[in-house]
């Protein structure tokens, strides 16, 4: 028996469909509360100092952080080749203004303090709003429209043919879903702030945090009451061959009312939509009655639910085309071989436990608060 056949294909597109989906969580739950502090600097801190010590409880993670953003890209790349064309290329100019907001946080964090200027290290703030904002609204709106249906197809030799604009992703339901992005991460944010900072700079991030996870809260109920009522979703009308070829031409696809039917099939998935909203209740409650801790883990727990509601609602759908839905991705059809998901599968359960290993050590040896003295007494080194 050849090695990679020792697990069926049907199964290995499964388990890197549930691999990507860890990997999204994974940046969101890391870098997530790096945009999410980044967004709030300019609210929670009204002197230098309160700023800085913003800035440094993230100044030592966030590049490690940014690991999972690269894992998830790689992944698509290498296990998901059909969805990396179509959505890269229909998402070009929003992954550009993604990357260029998310360039603006190391120099921000690199230049910011070399001038004594507040003039200067007030525009570097508001540059590193850019760079925590702007991805945090653009990764909703995307899923806002995944959600809708791209408007692309493929014509017979699997060239991909892609009919919107950038401006057309800038629908209502797709900004509804950015707000809800938005306002998860700075709820993320404003719990991290609320572990490692103290005192003023801690009290205006409880605040504020408690704010953005009610507006998330609403907004995600909103979101899914409109999913529910207002948007149709797809389903697979012919037979589809788990283990067959990666040619989404070869099955049929139609639109049908609503991408709920598939609570009625598969009705234990309620669970990640209702952990999304208990999630985030619960980090509302604890940053109210002043918790530490546990903020940040009810936090995690809401983004994961969250995520989580997103692709369980769309399985098998990965990519749903608006104007041909026989040429929409799914998990049967979108992926690369059976091989290389073999091959991927052993490189990843070797070097994901090393990653999430030296992540903790990380995290273990960092442990404390960033306090004014500290930043203060070591001003020439920290941001």
């Amino acid at each position: 028996m050849i090695l990679y056949q020792l697990i069926d294909f049907d199964i290995l597109r499964v388990i890197w469909w549930l691999l990507l989906g860890v990997l999204l969580t994974g940046f969101a739950l890391t870098d997530g509360f790096d945009m999410g502090v980044g967004a709030l600097i300019p609210f929670v801190g009204k002197t230098d100092n309160e700023r800085r010590i913003a800035i440094n409880t993230i100044g030592p993670v966030w590049e490690g952080n940014q690991v999972w953003f690269i894992l998830g890209g790689g992944a698509i790349f290498a296990a998901w080749p059909p969805l990396y064309s179509t959505s890269f290329s229909g998402f070009y100019l929003a992954m550009f203004a993604v990357l260029a907001s998310m360039i603006l946080r190391p120099v921000g964090f690199k230049y910011r303090s070399k001038r004594p200027s507040q003039t200067w290290r007030n525009a570097w703030d508001w540059a590193l709003f850019v760079g925590g904002a702007v991805p945090a609204l653009i990764f909703g709106v995307a899923m806002g429209n995944v959600l809708q249906g791209v408007p692309f197809r493929f014509d017979q030799d699997l060239r991909v043919f892609y009919d919107g604009t950038f401006f057309g992703l800038l629908n209502p339901f797709a900004l509804l879903t950015g707000v809800v992005s938005l306002m998860m991460l700075l709820t993320h944010g404003a719990s991290w702030l609320a572990l490692k900072t103290e005192g003023t700079v801690q009290a205006r991030a409880r605040t504020i945090g408690s704010i953005t996870a009610l507006v998330m809260i609403v907004a995600y109920i909103l979101a899914g009451l409109w999913l529910s009522a207002g948007i149709e979703g797809y389903s697979v009308t012919s037979a589809i061959a788990a283990n067959g070829p990666s040619n989404p031409l070869l099955k049929d696809a139609a639109r049908i009312p609503s991408w709920f039917v598939a609570y009625d099939s598969r009705p234990w998935i309620i669970i990640a939509p209702v952990l999304g909203i208990v999630g985030e209740l619960l980090a509302l409650i604890s940053l109210r009655r002043r918790g530490e801790v546990t903020p940040i883990l009810f936090s995690s727990l809401g983004i994961i639910g969250t995520i989580s509601s997103v692709g369980l609602t769309m399985f098998p759908f990965i990519l749903p085309s608006s104007i041909d839905p026989r040429s929409s991705l799914t998990v049967w059809d979108a992926s690369s071989s059976h091989q290389t998901l073999f091959v991927m599968l052993v490189s990843a359960v070797i070097f994901v436990p090393i990653i999430l290993a030296y992540t903790s050590w990380v995290y273990k040896v960092l442990w404390g608060k960033v306090t004014e003295q500290s930043v203060v007494d070591h001003s020439e080194t920290v941001y």
